[in-house]
């Protein structure tokens, strides 16, 4: 079984783009929740019978061929900081981090399939892959729910499909969404009309961290609202044609801005630039504005194009609870702005100065879009 330590060493090529084109999609995500028949849901059940649902579940879990030598551990043997990792990490959710007994998380080794124990729902699986890759991340989570479904009796009615604990999961159980960096369209004041319209789609719209958070670095999470009397598919195409018309809007927002505004731009980068290369004390909401500029400047190639992943990992490594896993012990808040600062300018020491760039910007992303509603 893989050590906490071994699970976060390295981050998962989601993070960090590996080789897709991540400049507006950065992650793909499904996830699917699920409930065993004739045992009480965890909101109700008893911690007895959270755990003997949990003991049931496990090792079924642990024994799928996904699964191999994953990291597997109870959420009453983690430590408060171990679990806010895994929440800053979007591995597990922030209502799983303040369960313990009767709890777990089964995360597999490339943290791209990761599997919530008694969470809301007895079982709540997610797959997670880099860029607009919905179908990839879907096609490798439908394969877990097979395989577990042949040894564990999930809770379904022929009318209503999978039983869960909220109303909204009924039907697929399935939540299909995607992170996009939208900054060209908040720096053109175009966000609040793209948002409107994709509510008026059907679609949730949500900040870094899932329902109730608010968007940092102008990053947003879109997804689907409805799962009962919907195909997965049909949910997934629906979510695909949306997404991929709003980073085509982002695009040409981008693209405008540098034909229209490339002083303002360049004055933008070279702000964001100077304070995260020189700041002593700086708090995560303004150094995620700040790299959230950076990540743009490097799309539109004010800065070298691994200035991306630079910043991506910076993302994760800046978070609280990264900042205090990494030094080994609590940190308050000044001593945390401290640490971030220290950080950010270690990782920007080799970056060059932002240069002037002509309004003929290379490789944006989603240039001939697929026809989709119009926004």
């Amino acid at each position: 079984m893989m050590r906490f330590s071994t699970l976060i060493r390295h981050p998962a090529d989601w993070m960090i783009g590996g080789s897709v084109d991540n400049a507006v999609v950065l992650t793909s995500r499904i996830r699917l929740a699920r409930n065993l028949k004739l045992v009480p849901f965890p909101g109700w059940a008893t911690a007895e019978q959270r755990r003997l649902a949990m003991e049931q579940m496990l090792p079924v879990i642990q024994d799928l061929r996904q699964m191999k030598d994953a990291f597997a551990q109870s959420l009453s043997g983690l430590t408060a900081v171990q679990k806010q990792v895994l929440v800053e990490r979007h591995l597990i959710s922030r209502e799983h981090a303040a369960r313990t007994e009767g709890s777990a998380a089964v995360i597999e080794r490339r943290q791209s399939l990761s599997i919530m124990v008694n969470e809301e729902d007895h079982l709540r699986m997610q797959s997670i892959r880099s860029g607009l890759n919905l179908r990839v991340a879907f096609d490798s989570l439908n394969e877990v729910d097979d395989e577990l479904q042949q040894r564990l009796p999930f809770a379904f009615d022929r009318k209503l499909g999978y039983l869960t604990t909220c109303p909204t999961n009924l039907g697929t159980g399935l939540r299909a969404s995607a992170m996009l960096h939208l900054p060209a369209l908040v720096i053109s004041d175009q966000i609040g009309q793209v948002l409107n319209a994709i509510g008026r789609m059907g679609l949730a719209v949500r900040g870094l961290y899932g329902e109730g958070t608010e968007s940092l670095g102008n990053l947003y999470q879109i997804s689907n609202q409805s799962t009962l009397g919907e195909a997965e598919l049909k949910i997934i195409e629906h979510l695909e044609r949306v997404i991929a018309h709003v980073a085509m809007h982002e695009a040409n927002a981008r693209l405008k801005l540098l034909e229209d505004e490339a002083v303002m731009l360049h004055d933008k980068m070279g702000r964001s630039f100077g304070i995260l290369q020189h700041a002593w004390l700086i708090d995560s909401k303004e150094a995620l504005n700040h790299l959230s500029v950076l990540r743009l400047g490097a799309n539109l190639g004010f800065f070298p194009k691994e200035t991306v992943r630079l910043c991506d990992t910076l993302l994760m490594e800046i978070q609280p609870a990264h900042l205090q896993l990494n030094v080994g012990m609590k940190l308050s808040p000044e001593q945390r702005d401290e640490r971030r600062a220290q950080i950010i300018r270690q990782h920007l020491q080799n970056v060059p100065a932002p240069v002037k760039v002509s309004p003929q910007p290379k490789n944006l992303p989603f240039s001939d879009p697929p026809e989709t509603p119009e926004l």
